[in-house]
């Protein structure tokens, strides 16, 4: 110490002469008291309860007070107007008994809520859908009810690691009878890296209709189906390509763009019939498809083959972005001995009859586009087909991508000059067969054969029959 300067040996002194500066304690949320925190709570809406309750266990219990949500509960009750009348005292005493709040488990109020709210949501969605298209048989508010709902399609991909993406802001192209939805990006999982694709429908838990739906709110999930990708381009039908990408078709209705040179995936498309369109996308849950309750049918003692005859026909075909055709045709039927090999066959269209031939607007194909490229793929197109019963009911409905393929045998169109292309659709419910001619002078196509045949099985379980 001698040997240093004065004002080094006070800078030496000030270290252990100066006290310690203890930091100021820092207030967290929660570290407050359970019955502050319940007041803070007390003043939030049922989508910031849901939201705090997520934040951590503590949180989780406290946001699940049967007190809390049943005085959410009652407010439901009773019109707006009544409440703003009452003063702030009466509010908070209104329906609140002791047996109700403490005589009841954690969150019992909490779930009463939100299913009274989904309840009231699903009536209100279903009271739209009940207008119907008079050529359609289709709800003619599709549109409307989605809004309404909050309604939104997203898709699930899932690897072989089990690590899950979700890829969500479809491009929306609605058609008189389907809705097409498109999802395209640029961080898509590599394609041999995925197992599973699921598509879901997802709307608000608590929808309101003041608001815009809030991505990050809570949401519901209805799955509407489940695809396995495993083995894409072996297992799938190919539906056609252009120079960059290459179809494959997933039953029922989904396409996915493979990019050729990479081998990955550049979209997926997904055609979705209106047909209990909107009970699949609301009504399941995350892990059951929705399954429509079975027909009730319609006995007729005056006429024993009802079930044969009266059918109408609507049919759209479509490239996502362009109509090509929209038809309807109406008292289609069959006789009892044109059921063959499990199958009832409805002849819509045939070579003899020239004024039902139909013919195509423009070139046939499938728009798809990403964030750069766009492109159209050829000899292809999206069926749309509705067929309805004698009372006006869908019987049996789809909308799923079918490829056109050259009829190599000959045939007997001596009024067209042409080649003739072949479509075909088949699912457990029946086949659609097609026929079209191209003419090299107009450089369009002529409809000139279209047969239904309806599975007898279909047939049976609807209207209760033996075949």
């Amino acid at each position: 110490p001698g040997e240093c300067s004065e004002t080094v040996n006070a800078g030496i002194k000030s270290l252990y002469l100066t006290p310690p500066i203890k930091p100021k304690p820092n207030v967290y949320i929660e570290s407050m008291p359970s019955e502050i925190l319940l007041k803070i709570f007390s003043y939030l809406d049922a989508v910031s309860l849901l939201s705090v309750g997520c934040v951590n266990k503590r949180f989780c219990e406290l946001a699940n007070d049967n007190g809390i949500w049943l005085k959410l509960y009652s407010s439901s009750l009773h019109p707006k107007w009544t409440f703003c009348k009452m003063k702030p005292k009466q509010t908070e005493t209104v329906s609140l008994g002791y047996a109700a709040v403490h005589d009841k488990k954690p969150g019992y109020w909490k779930k009463e809520y939100i299913f009274k709210q989904t309840s009231a949501f699903k009536t209100r969605v279903m009271r739209l859908v009940k207008f119907l298209d008079p050529y359609t048989g289709l709800p003619c508010k599709n549109k409307e009810a989605m809004k309404v709902s909050g309604l939104c399609w997203i898709i699930v991909l899932k690897d072989k690691n089990g690590k899950e993406s979700v890829v969500e802001k479809p491009n929306l192209s609605f058609k008189d009878t389907s809705v097409t939805i498109l999802w395209y990006g640029t961080d898509w999982p590599c394609l041999d890296m995925l197992s599973t694709l699921k598509l879901f429908g997802v709307t608000p838990l608590l929808p309101d209709q003041s608001i815009p739906p809030n991505k990050n709110g809570p949401r519901r999930f209805s799955l509407i189906a489940e695809y396995h990708l495993a083995n894409l381009t072996e297992s799938s039908v190919t539906v056609g390509a252009d120079e960059l990408v290459q179809l494959f078709s997933l039953s029922p209705g989904l396409l996915v763009g493979i990019w050729k040179e990479k081998n990955e995936v550049a979209f997926v498309m997904a055609n979705l019939h209106y047909n209990q369109l909107l009970e699949r996308s609301i009504l399941g849950s995350a892990t059951v498809q929705y399954v429509p309750p079975p027909n009730k049918p319609l006995l007729d003692d005056i006429d024993s083959g009802y079930e044969l005859h009266t059918y109408n026909l609507h049919l759209d075909l479509h490239g996502r972005n362009c109509m090509y055709l929209c038809g309807s045709f109406k008292c289609l039927f069959c006789r009892k001995r044109d059921i063959e090999n499990g199958y009832l066959r409805l002849r819509v269209v045939n070579l003899e009859d020239k004024r039902k031939h139909l013919p195509i607007i423009g070139t046939l194909g499938i728009c798809w586009e990403t964030d750069v490229f766009k492109g159209s793929v050829k000899d292809c197109f999206v069926m749309d087909l509705t067929l309805l019963d004698e009372t006006g009911k869908p019987f049996w409905c789809f909308s799923a991508p079918v490829r056109m393929e050259l009829c190599t045998e000959s045939s007997g169109f001596y009024d067209y000059m042409g080649h003739i292309y072949t479509a075909g659709y088949s699912d457990s419910e029946g086949k659609v067969c097609l026929e079209f001619v191209w003419l090299e002078e107009t450089k369009e196509y002529i409809i000139v054969g279209l047969v239904l045949y309806v599975s007898t099985k279909k047939i049976n379980s609807w209207y209760g029959t033996k075949y």
